[in-house]
């Protein structure tokens, strides 16, 4: 970390970027949803540089690992990791990491996922961590993968997203994590 990270200028920075590039996309993926895409916000580098530093900020010092959540979180943890000069670990979905794995199953609105880490050659044991995704919706995926890492042995600071759906339950579902959110949809 070249300097220190001033959360409130940082998440301002972040936020003035993801207004000015995100893309609102009405009934999507279904009708009576306005989706925000993100994609744009990631394909400006000064932009993407600027969530980084905000999704950082208010867990400099305090982590020591970052774990993303496939995929889009991929992008986010490498990033927020840099900054806070820590290493990332990918949450990956069932079946992308060759076994042993330790996995945690969870409820989606049509069925069920799960989602997986190495068992074997990172010790997430005492470990302090950030969990990092793009959007928390109804939280089940962020859920199930601070509910992993604990199980694992981690504790979980807290849970870092560039936008949150309100009203969708998501935020309560996380239970006493702490969240720090840069928009909401």
């Amino acid at each position: 970390m070249a300097e220190p990270l001033d959360v409130r200028a940082e998440k301002a920075a972040a936020v003035e970027d993801i207004r000015r590039l995100a893309r609102q996309v009405p009934d999507f993926p279904q009708p009576g949803v306005l989706f925000t895409d993100l994609t744009p916000v990631f394909a400006d580098g000064p932009a993407l540089r600027s969530i980084m530093r905000a999704m950082a900020a208010p867990v400099a010092g305090r982590v020591d690992l970052v774990a993303g959540i496939d995929a889009r979180g991929f992008l986010l943890g490498a990033g927020v990791a840099l900054e806070l000069g820590t290493g990332v670990l990918a949450v990956r979905k069932k079946g992308k990491l060759p076994p042993p794995v330790h996995s945690q199953e969870y409820a989606l609105e049509y069925g069920s996922a799960t989602l997986e880490v190495p068992a074997e050659a990172i010790s997430l044991k005492g470990r302090r961590v950030l969990v990092v995704d793009d959007v928390l919706a109804t939280g089940g995926t962020l859920r199930a993968s601070v509910d992993l890492l604990v199980r694992c042995g981690a504790t979980v600071e807290s849970v870092a997203v560039v936008s949150e759906v309100p009203g969708l339950g998501g935020r309560e579902r996380l239970g006493g994590v702490g969240l720090h959110c840069l928009t909401t949809a």
